[in-house]
């Protein structure tokens, strides 16, 4: 491995993807690859491969600052292990069935769902920022009111102010959000991690074998079908348990729990959030692992430069969970956070859809094939 001025332009690159999207919870993965192709150089497929690293130690470097953090409204861990469960299982299924995809569907096509999908997720989060940015304007603007009423009312009983319903109360207590630290160990909810574990595990196992399996061979799909009863038992019996928890619950927490209340704070905007962000990643790590272990085994990316830009990788989402949550605190705008994710999809849709279109173009010159591909029968 040499350094030079494209190792350290994409390296520089690579940092700020890195910890734009440990913060958003998407990985980062769109910036990633173009960064690998076009500055340092290496082919498509290498540069998933390292990508797929990259996201690994960015989500897991994440996992282990949420390990420590508290909900900022519950008695709970930020991680929320119960959702994580529940679309974990399924995210490997889809994982699976989207290489499948990959290979038969022509490069054109990926190209242009990419563009479309992720185009309309930032168009769709830019809103929801936008939303949130007035809730919180208005939100900052009715505790002003508050606290000048309450030093209005101490000198002048005559002024009294009114808050609007579902604004803040003064006897509302926020407890800490960013410093509510506590060990590891008392933070994680090990019966569920374990569960998650046993999926990680299963679906490795059977990714691994399949390799050694003929494609299309009897047991290439016998393999292939194992992973469907695994995903969608997990899943259903934890929806199940959710079910009956939330029936069991009173009213105002059951709708606390399901994020159905109608008062909108700060605090519950961040938590809301903040929680979000932290469980993606929290599954993210799962399913990044696993294709680095089975990049690994197929011996797709050099070694040196894959743990150079994990390395880089997990000092740069350590860096931006840090700096963005204490701007949070210090700006009182949960939005940030949803700011960050429609910026990262949006330049992640830019710079893919770019290199996608750009190899269309090259292709189309050539005149290569550009149709849909056989799954069992590939050239």
């Amino acid at each position: 491995m040499e350094f030079g001025w494209r190792v350290v332009v994409g390296s520089t690159i690579g940092f700020l993807g890195a910890a734009l999207g440990s913060i958003g919870g998407v990985g980062g993965g769109g910036i990633f690859v173009p960064m690998l192709t076009l500055i340092i150089g290496f082919d498509p497929k290498t540069s998933t491969a390292i990508s797929k690293c990259m996201i690994m130690g960015a989500a897991g470097s994440t996992v282990y600052y949420n390990l420590r953090l508290r909900h900022p409204t519950m008695e709970l861990p930020i991680i929320d292990y119960d959702l994580a469960l529940l679309f974990q299982p399924m995210l490997m299924l889809g994982i699976s069935i989207g290489v499948a995809f990959n290979v038969m569907f022509p490069d054109w096509m990926v190209t242009v769902l990419l563009i479309i999908l992720f185009l309309g997720t930032s168009t769709k989060a830019l809103f929801k920022g936008i939303e949130t940015w007035r809730k919180e304007s208005l939100l900052k603007k009715e505790a002003a009111k508050m606290l000048a009423s309450s030093s209005n009312m101490d000198g002048s009983p005559e002024l009294e102010y009114k808050p609007i319903p579902g604004g803040p109360s003064t006897n509302m207590q926020i407890r800490p959000l960013m410093d509510d630290e506590v060990p590891i160990k008392d933070n994680i909810l090990w019966k569920e991690l374990l569960v998650l574990l046993f999926v990680w595990i299963a679906f490795l196992g059977v990714q691994v074998v399949k390799t050694y399996a003929k494609t299309c061979s009897v047991e290439y799909w016998i393999l292939n079908a194992l992973q469907l009863p695994i995903a969608l038992s997990v899943t259903n019996v934890k929806q199940s348990l959710l079910s009956k928890e939330g029936e069991q619950l009173p009213p105002e927490e059951s709708q606390m729990c399901a994020g159905k209340g109608s008062n909108f704070s700060f605090t519950a905007a961040l938590g809301y959030w903040l929680v979000a962000s932290a469980t993606s990643t929290f599954a993210m790590t799962f399913s990044s692992s696993m294709s680095v272990i089975q990049y690994y085994l197929l011996d797709r990316f050099p070694v040196p430069y894959a743990s150079y830009f994990v390395f880089l990788a997990t000092v740069a989402a350590f860096t931006g969970q840090h700096i963005v949550r204490k701007l949070i605190v210090l700006l009182g705008r949960a939005s940030l956070i949803i700011f960050i994710l429609a910026l990262t999809i949006f330049v992640s849709a830019i710079s893919l859809g770019g290199v996608g279109i750009a190899n269309m173009v090259e292709k189309l010159e050539r005149k290569e094939h550009m149709g849909f591909e056989n799954l069992c029968y590939r050239k």
